[in-house]
This record gives C-alpha cells, sequence and structure tokens, in this order.
C-alpha cells in the first residue's frame, strides 16, 4: 500500500510526460488524476490506521549511499507525522489534479502540465516520508525543482520565467543554510538518519563550534541552519519575496504548492526535528520572532494589493508565520494541526480565485471584477467559506487551530510567548479585514469590468467545482473533527509521541475568558467594518490613503524588500557580472582564445591562398624546389 502511494504519482507523471503525444491529452488528464486519487484514498487508509491502532512503518526500498559511516536507505517512513502529510499532500494534490481538466482546458500543453503536477507530488512524498536527512533533502529540492517548472510553465511570458528564477534562486539562499546544517550533522554524528541523531542530540548539549568567527552552541547552530532552508522553503521573511511573484503559474499551481503542500515543508521540517529544537532556546525564539513578524508583514501587505491571487498568496505567508511561532513557543502539535486545516481553506479559496479568474477572461484585478455574486453563485459561496475559515470565524476549521495558536503562544507565560499572542490577535484583525476586502470587491458592488460583458459571465464546470466542494467540506468540519485528536491533552500525546517530542508538555490552563473572546469578537465585527469601508462609503479608505501616501505606497511596495534586494544584491551582481564579461571574457578570454585562434587561422589561410595560382609552371617550379630540398637532407644523412 505504501509503495503505491509513493510510486503511483511517478509512473503517472513518466506517463504523461513521455507518452502524452501517444496516448493524448484527455488520457493523460485521466491517468494522473486518477493516479494520485487512488495515492489519496490509501493515505486515508494509512492516517485512520495509525489513529485506530497506532500503525507505524519503516519499509526499505533500497540502499541509497554506503560509504564509511554514511549509510542512507531509500525508505518510507511511516508515523503520526507523515501519515498527516500523506493525506495532506495526496488529497490537495488529487483535487489539484481534478480542477485542472476544466481550468487548463484551452491550453496546449495539458499534458506537459500534468505530469509536472504528478512528479511534484511523488517529490512531495519522498520528502515527507523520509527517514533521513539526505533524503528529505532529495525531496526538498525535487519540489524546488518541479516549482520552477510550474511556476515557469507559460514560458513565453517574460513575467513568468521571472518569476520561475527568482523563486528559484531565493529557494537557494535558504537550501544553502539547510545543506551546512545537514553537513554539520554528519560531521557532528557520523549518520543523517533522524533516529540515531535525535538519541544522540542529549550527548552534545555543552559541545561549542567556532562559526564565522562565534562561538556557538552546537545544538544551536544545527536549529538555526536547518531553519534558514525553512525560511526559504516556507517564505518566511528576508527570504519571503518569491512567494507573491510565484502567482505567474497557472492558479492550479498556486492552490498545490503555494498553500497546501511545498510551503508546508518548512514547518514539517521543524516539526520532524523537535527533538533537536526543544534543546535550543536560542533557536526556538528566533523561530518565533520570525514567524510573528511574517504574519504581522505578509498581513499588512495583503491589505492595498489588488491581485486576487497575491492577495492570497501574501494570507498565506501570514499563516505560515502562524504556524513557525507556534512552533517556536513549543506547540508543535498546534502548528501541524493550523497546517492540516489550512490546506483545506486555502486551497479552497486558491481554486475558488481561479474560478473568478476563468469567469473574468483572464483578469485577476479585483478593482476590475465586482458585482457577480448573483452570476457565481456557487463560487461565491465556496469563497465565503473558505474566507470563513480562514478568518477564523467560530466553529469553522481555522477557528480552533488558528485560535489555538494564539492561545498557547499567551499561556506561554514568558514576554515572548505575550508579545507573539498580541501580534496574533492583531494579525487575525488584519487578515478578516483584507478577506473581506476581497470578498466584497469581488463579487459586490458595481460591475467594472469593461472587457467582459457581465451577460457573459457563467459558473465553471462541474469538473472544478466538485473539487471546491469538497474541500468546502473540509474548511467547515476539519477542525471540529480533528482538534481532540491533534491538539487534545490526552490524545494528542498518545497520537504525536512516536513522531514528536516534548519536554515541557503543553499548558492545561486555560487563558482568560476576556482573550478567549476576543479574536472571535474582532474577527465578527470586522465583516460590518469591512463591509462599510469597502463597499458602502470608499471613500473613507481613499481619504486615510490619500492623507498617508507614503505609508500607503510602502505598504503597497511590500515595504520594499524588492527594491533593497535590487539595490544590495541584484544591480551590484550585474555591474560585477558585466564587468567579468566585458573585461575578463570579451577582452582577454576570448580575444586570445576562441577569437584570437580563429583570428590567426584565417590570417595563415589567407597567405595559403596565394601559393594557389593555377599557373602550371609555378606549381612545377614548387615541386622542383621542394624535390632538391628532399634529395639534399637524404645525402647529407
Amino acid at each position: 500500500m505504501e509503495y503505491l502511494i509513493l510510486f503511483l504519482p511517478l509512473v503517472a507523471s513518466i506517463i504523461a510526460g513521455f507518452f502524452g503525444k501517444l496516448i493524448g491529452d484527455k488520457y493523460c488528464q485521466i491517468i494522473t488524476s486518477l493516479f494520485v486519487s487512488i495515492s489519496a484514498l490509501l493515505s486515508l487508509v494509512i492516517f485512520f490506521k495509525v489513529i485506530s491502532i497506532g500503525y507505524e512503518n519503516n519499509l526499505i526500498i533500497a540502499t541509497w549511499i554506503n560509504s564509511g559511516s554514511l549509510n542512507v536507505n531509500w525508505s518510507i517512513n511511516i508515523d503520526s507525522l507523515s501519515s498527516v502529510m500523506l493525506v495532506v499532500v495526496t488529497l490537495v494534490s488529487s483535487l489539484v489534479h481534478i480542477y485542472s481538466i476544466g481550468y487548463m482546458s484551452h491550453d496546449p500543453h495539458k499534458s506537459r502540465f500534468m505530469s509536472f503536477l504528478s512528479l511534484f507530488t511523488f517529490a512531495m512524498l519522498t520528502l515527507v516520508t523520509s527517514d533521513n536527512f539526505i533524503q528529505l533533502f532529495f525531496g526538498w529540492e525535487g519540489v524546488g525543482l518541479c516549482s520552477y517548472f510550474l511556476i515557469g510553465f507559460w514560458f513565453k511570458k517574460p513575467s513568468a520565467n521571472a518569476a520561475a528564477i527568482k523563486a528559484f534562486l531565493v529557494n537557494r539562499v535558504g537550501d544553502f543554510g539547510f545543506a551546512l546544517g545537514i553537513f554539520l550533522i554528519f560531521y557532528i554524528f557520523g549518520t543523517v538518519n533522524y533516529d540515531e541523531v535525535f538519541q544522540k542530540i542529549p550527548d552534545i548539549l555543552d559541545k561549542k563550534l567556532i562559526f564565522l568567527g562565534i562561538h556557538i552552541n552546537a545544538v544551536d547552530l544545527i536549529c538555526i541552519l536547518l531553519f534558514i532552508g525553512a525560511m526559504g522553503k516556507s517564505a518566511q521573511i528576508f527570504l519571503h519575496t518569491w512567494l507573491p511573484d510565484a502567482m505567474e503559474g497557472p492558479t492550479p499551481v498556486s492552490a498545490l504548492i503555494h498553500a497546501a503542500t511545498m510551503v508546508t515543508a518548512g514547518v514539517f521540517l521543524v516539526v520532524r526535528c523537535s527533538p533537536i529544537y526543544e534543546y535550543s532556546e536560542l533557536a526556538l525564539s528566533i523561530i518565533t520572532i520570525v514567524g510573528m513578524t511574517t504574519a504581522f508583514f505578509a498581513a499588512s501587505v495583503a491589505l492595498v494589493q489588488t491581485d486576487i491571487k497575491k492577495i492570497i498568496a501574501y494570507s498565506t505567508c501570514s499563516q505560515l508565520g502562524y504556524m513557525f511561532f507556534a512552533t517556536g513557543v513549543g506547540a508543535y502539535s498546534v502548528a501541524m494541526f493550523h497546517l492540516f486545516t489550512h490546506a483545506f481553506f486555502k486551497a479552497l479559496l486558491f481554486l475558488g480565485s481561479g474560478a473568478v479568474i476563468h469567469s473574468f477572461k483572464d483578469e485577476q484585478n479585483i478593482n476590475k471584477m465586482g458585482g457577480v455574486w448573483k452570476k457565481l453563485p456557487y463560487t461565491y459561496t465556496l469563497m465565503i467559506i473558505g474566507t470563513l475559515a480562514l478568518t477564523g470565524f467560530p466553529f469553522l476549521s481555522g477557528f480552533y487551530s488558528k485560535d489555538a495558536i494564539i492561545e498557547f503562544a499567551f499561556l506561554k507565560g514568558n514576554n515572548l510567548g505575550f508579545y507573539a499572542s498580541s501580534v496574533g490577535v492583531f494579525t487575525a484583525l488584519l487578515t478578516s479585514i483584507y478577506s473581506w476586502r476581497l470578498i466584497f470587491k469581488t463579487f459586490h458592488g458595481k460591475y467594472n469590468n469593461s472587457s467582459v460583458k457581465i451577460e457573459s459571465m457563467h459558473e465553471s464546470p462541474m469538473v472544478m467545482l466538485l473539487p471546491l466542494i469538497i474541500l468546502a467540506i473540509g474548511a467547515i468540519f476539519a477542525g471540529i473533527i480533528f482538534k481532540d485528536l491533534f491538539i487534545g491533552h490526552e490524545t494528542s500525546y498518545e497520537f504525536w509521541s512516536s513522531s514528536i517530542l516534548f519536554l515541557e508538555p503543553l499548558s492545561k490552563d486555560h487563558p482568560p475568558s476576556w482573550f478567549l473572546f476576543l479574536t472571535p469578537i474582532l474577527v465578527i465585527i470586522s465583516i460590518p467594518l469591512s463591509y462599510y469601508l469597502f463597499l458602502k462609503n470608499t471613500k473613507i479608505v481613499d481619504s486615510i490613503a490619500n492623507s498617508n501616501k507614503s505609508f500607503y505606497l510602502f505598504l503597497k511596495n511590500k515595504w520594499y524588500f524588492d527594491e533593497i534586494y535590487e539595490y544590495i544584491f541584484v544591480q551590484p551582481s550585474k555591474k560585477i557580472g558585466y564587468f567579468f564579461w566585458k573585461k575578463i571574457d570579451v577582452s582577454f578570454i576570448d580575444k586570445f582564445g576562441p577569437d584570437g585562434l580563429s583570428q590567426l587561422i584565417k590570417y595563415f589561410s589567407f597567405k595559403a591562398v596565394k601559393f594557389q595560382s593555377g599557373y602550371i609552371y609555378q606549381y612545377a617550379f614548387v615541386m622542383l624546389i621542394g624535390f632538391s630540398i628532399l634529395l639534399t637532407l637524404l645525402l647529407v644523412n
């Protein structure tokens, strides 16, 4: 069963990629969707076996590397953590495959697209089922490569190519730190297998290293380097700039990679390495600060964006910040709970936005939409459900998971915990405001699109709506159904015991009543507030923006991160590259290398041509001279 879960997406990718022209686009779509759906069903079986009987297994597929003390297997490791990730990855992927049948119906390269989707699914499954850091890194780089393929799928668009390259390069920065972390783990422990490393961590708590001239604890350095990798993959602040640009890819890509699966790999890494992070107070504090800063930053930027997909992308960035600061305060199970519920409502929002874009003939600016809720009733209803879940409206999935993060941060009891919970509450308010802004400007008010007549607006086909309905069910019920299993005081420790280490059990206390009601009240109040600001009296928002022009531009330009990076890194790199190209390549290497040799050969060839005059007496004279020289040499010898 485990083998089928892992390899069916790979087989589907090979069939669609290499035999797509032979069997046709229709059969490629059916095969890839069917194979990944089978993986999803089998993943659900595994998940319920883990819940019911505590099923665990580590299937060794092959010995991958065996050199000295480095012994690495290719394996399928099943425990509570990997079983949750299997469900998230395969379920969302299968729905995205089915949705893509309708969304990509007019694209001429359907088989290539479906092949990339399935290949990504295989790489992500390889990542989450690894039992060692090398296989994890293979899957890590695999999803990065597939992300590059899918973001730049429409490669004839310069913006898509630029976004793909940007995502690839920014992730390489994080991956460099991740690779150094793996090297350091092998250097210290002589192994990269999870169980062996985790068992040896208590033995090196006092070990000191010198890194970049700084004396630092070995455990702290390992954790920080691994977290740098997580920051890149999960788009945390400073390494987040690739995520909004990645919206250049088709919308199903955004739902699969940048909402529910690839961007959660960083959170998965930190949770998987909880037996290391639990011994590093410094690393956990850094993760908390980075997470809460990212949550606030992304939410503030989303307030003023106009691209429907970029608003949801920044929302993803913000929610990942919540997950990270949950791990930072030691609430690993709560982070995984939010990862699980977030997959449903964020994929729902992305695919719902895709349905809207599809109806508006590829228009993504929410200022050019409006007034279509009656024309798109099913899409509208489903996106309302996704928005309610995202904002943490009472009794939907986001309410249970996101509020739990804020509560456990508050119960941490230290200054950092209080600060993180305060930022979490305020960010929840911002999240609700920008989410309802999107809904009201997209579906309500005046119809603002001049290129598409409102009479031509129509719902998406059922092949696109069915995945949305399934995701909506998850967005409504996933929280209440799995709350006790994931974060209950008794059941959660039993469920997570095999994969998460808790040196300090999570607090069983309850925050004050006022704190429990604070976030839900703010979320509910924000709905009529957003309705008034963005629908009834938009002049207020316009006047605020005009009177605070510099602050508005600060948010509009995403805190100027791209401009700063352009000034610090991109432009100097271009100048250095231009110098080496002009002064070294062209003026020296090319001049005295290939160009110089070609010129030299050309010069001698012109000289040699003069010997070919065409006169017989000249040829006879040359032959006579040559014969005389040869005869002289023979006689001398």
